[in-house]
């Protein structure tokens, strides 16, 4: 499997960006996590194939993880950005029971 992810980029803080992450084929839970510089990777959101989600607490309330079965694709609507939440996110999927990671994209966050 892999996964393709596409946004990010460079916001103020206030501001709103969207990610996007597709994957080459059927998936079970996918999800977003980011990872600062010499931090391990962390949780942002999951969602399942019927829609149930999980957030990180620090993001609860400002992003929301969404899902089009059809196109295999993920999306994660970030809004009232904060410094803090600057990072490069990741793009996850499990297949089986295997994970599967697509390549990093930055956002950046400015103060």
């Amino acid at each position: 499997v892999q996964l393709q992810a596409s946004g990010g980029g460079l916001v103020q803080a206030g501001g709103s960006l969207g990610l996007s992450c597709t994957a080459s084929g059927s998936v079970n839970i996918m999800g977003w996590y980011r990872q600062d510089p010499g931090v391990q990777r962390k949780l942002v959101a999951i969602i399942s194939p019927i829609g149930t989600t999980n957030y990180a607490d620090s993001v609860k309330g400002r992003f929301t993880i969404s899902r089009d079965n059809a196109n295999y694709t993920i999306y994660l609507q970030m809004n009232s950005l904060k410094p803090e939440d600057t990072a490069v996110y990741y793009c996850n999927a499990d297949v089986g029971g295997r994970v599967y990671w697509g390549q990093g994209t930055l956002v950046t966050v400015s103060s």
